[in-house]
Order: structure tokens, then sequence, then C-alpha cells
């Protein structure tokens, strides 16, 4: 909607550790409502990239603003109305579902206990995971561990969620799963969602649109509908990508 300041606005990005160049000159926005994906193969970047937009990796040049605000300007915590899954859920194996989900509201909220209760049993609802409270994450599936860290990134109602991998390591069904949940909670809550993945099904299923980082370009190669990157796009790599193709390289004589 013109007008409307973008949910995420990062401009000129710059990475490198050491002599390695990460990925530099990134820029992109995500607007209200939307499913976004940062996409690409593995070593692009795209951990990296949502490291900086959540505040824990400071660009070496560009800027990023989250929800109208520099996240690393100084200006007030930002960071409690963003919520993340990290790759593989990173629930703490000591704990319930439930003590997993309650444990952002202990921490940085004033809630009294039966209210932390009662809000987090509300998320676990909201992933399916209802009558999973009191199970310990080696009790459960992958699948599960993925809905009740998404149901952790929740705990405080943020407006803006980050996936890292959410369907990496599922099978196809588990996966599917999770992306229609991705959607109904996007849909029902009116939140934006920012997922890191490579997983094409997932991809072409929830993403309104997409960044895409490729390694040896050292940043961003393709932005937009993945569909119409999917069909129209000319790049070698983009096309390699969503019709998984192996990009040519030098042959090899057999013997070599």
């Amino acid at each position: 909607m013109s007008g409307v300041a973008p949910i995420i606005d990062a401009t000129g990005l710059r990475q490198a550790f050491g002599s390695r160049v990460i990925f530099s000159d990134v820029s992109f926005t995500v607007q209200a409502g939307e499913v976004f994906a940062i996409l690409g193969g593995s070593g692009c970047g795209k951990s990296v990239l949502m490291r900086q937009m959540i505040g824990l990796l400071p660009p070496l040049a560009g800027s990023v603003r989250v929800l109208g605000q520099d996240m690393y300007a100084g200006a007030a915590d930002i960071r409690t109305r963003i919520g993340v899954m990290f790759q593989a859920g990173a629930l703490f194996g000591s704990m319930t579902l439930l003590e997993n989900v309650m444990l952002p509201l202990e921490l940085l909220s004033d809630l009294p206990y039966a209210a932390r209760v009662a809000v987090a049993r509300v998320k676990l609802g909201l992933v399916g995971l209802a009558d999973s409270a009191g199970k310990m994450p080696s009790e459960i599936s992958g699948g599960m561990a993925k809905r009740a860290a998404i149901a952790r990134a929740m705990a405080l109602d943020p407006p803006l969620l980050l996936l890292d991998e959410p369907s990496a390591g599922l099978d196809p069904i588990t996966s599917a799963g999770l992306d229609r949940l991705i959607l109904e909670l996007r849909d029902e809550l009116g939140i934006t969602v920012v997922v890191v993945t490579h997983e094409l099904a997932s991809i072409l299923a929830i993403a309104d649109r997409c960044l895409m980082l490729d390694a040896s370009a050292g940043g961003v190669i393709a932005q937009g509908d993945p569909r119409l990157l999917a069909a129209e796009c000319a790049h070698p790599t983009v096309r390699a990508f969503f019709h998984r193709e192996a990009v040519a390289g030098p042959s090899r004589t057999r013997g070599a």
C-alpha cells in the first residue's frame, strides 16, 4: 500500500568474516502481512542476513530498519516485538513444551504465573499442540518440535515472525503441514513472516515475494514473486535453483 512504511527496510548491507566476503550491497523491503522468503544455496549468507535483521550481527555497512526503528542506532529495544524460530527449534531439553513457551513471558513480561501458563497454552493450541503441553522435547517428533518453537516465538505476540529453515529435515507431508500452519498464522493473526529457507516446495507454497542470495555472486541475484522467477528469470543460477538443475561447470574426462 502506497505511503505505508515497510516492516523491514534493509539498505546496502555488507558482511564479511576476515577476508571472506559473505555478501555486499544487499537491499530489500518486507511489507506488512507478507510471507517473504530469503533463499539460496548453502553458504550464501541466508542465516547471516537473518542475524543482522534481529540485532545479533551488526552489518559492516548499510542499515536495517525494523518496525520503523534502526536496529543498530541505539533506539529503544524492539527485539521483544520480533519472534524468532532458530534452526532445529532450539527447545530446552530439560523443560516441557509448556515451560519452553512460557520462558519469554517469564523473562520479558510482568504477567503473573497463572497468566503466563494461560498464554502459553493458547500459543500451543494455535500450533496444534494443545494436548502436548506436558511433554518433553525428547518425546515429540521433529515436526512437533518446529511447531513448539513457533509457539515460543509467538509468546509475546510479535507483529513480525522470523523462521530459520522451518522445514529442514522434515518429510514432505510434515513439511506441507508446517507450510499450511505458517499461512494460517499469517492470515489469522495478521503478522508478517520472514522465512529463511532453501526448500523449493515451501517457497512456492507460501512466499509472496522472495530474495535470492548467491555465494559466488556475493549478494542478491534475484527478487520478486518466486513463481514468476521460476517461470521467467533468465539468470542461470536462479533457473537452476527453481528447476532443480545442476549448474553447468567445467567438464571432466572419465579417469582424469
